[in-house]
């Protein structure tokens, strides 16, 4: 039950990103959900109310009220879900995170920046273009890359983790929630050279 009043601010917005749809759940695009889950979990909460074109979810966090957002709206749509969350709860770009993977990234492996260029991650650029630039923190998760260079990124990206990266991907998201909890708790320098 979280103790903070309904008065309180939102301090942070999270952006989980992924794909809506069953079709979608354990692929590497969706490893922003995956951290989702087990993040809302850990702070007794759950993200299924409908708002914003999101599945979402209020949580105390150390006594910081955050809204957690999972975009149904698909991935290269995520900015407008984000900007409308922004609006009405009043944050400021720089108190957006955004959780998403990265396919020039090993496997499991997380890189958190306070801010910087979208990498070709359609999420991040949708993020970017429609709520103000790129001044948004984001907490990545790697999930590698296609195994040689005829391979079509989108067939990539909506494959399922197999074999030992499936091990290694389920660390990484227990990983990547606490990340995020340094993120929010004790701030963005202190994760970054904790977790990078």
């Amino acid at each position: 039950m979280p103790f903070f009043k309904k008065s309180s601010p939102v301090s942070h917005i999270v952006v989980f990103l992924g794909n809506p749809g069953r079709e979608y759940d354990e692929t590497r695009h969706n490893v922003g959900f995956q951290v989702a889950d087990v993040f809302a979990e850990r702070f007794g909460a759950k993200i299924n109310r409908l708002k914003f074109s999101s599945l979402t979810a209020m949580a105390d966090v150390s006594g910081q009220r955050v809204f957690l957002m999972k975009p149904q709206t698909y991935m290269n749509l995520s900015g407008g879900a984000a900007w409308q969350a922004m609006a009405f709860y009043k944050v400021p770009l720089q108190n957006v995170i955004a959780v998403a993977d990265d396919v020039s990234l090993p496997v499991g492996k997380l890189r958190i920046r306070r801010s910087g260029s979208h990498g070709g991650h359609n999420g991040l650029k949708d993020i970017s273009a429609k709520c103000g630039g790129d001044g948004f923190m984001r907490l990545k998760i790697g999930v590698g890359s296609p195994p040689h260079d005829d391979y079509i990124m989108a067939d990539w990206v909506l494959s399922k983790f197999t074999g030992d990266d499936r091990l290694v991907i389920d660390k990484a998201v227990v990983h990547a929630a606490d990340a995020l909890e340094t993120i929010i708790t004790q701030g963005i320098d202190k994760a970054m050279g904790e977790f990078n």
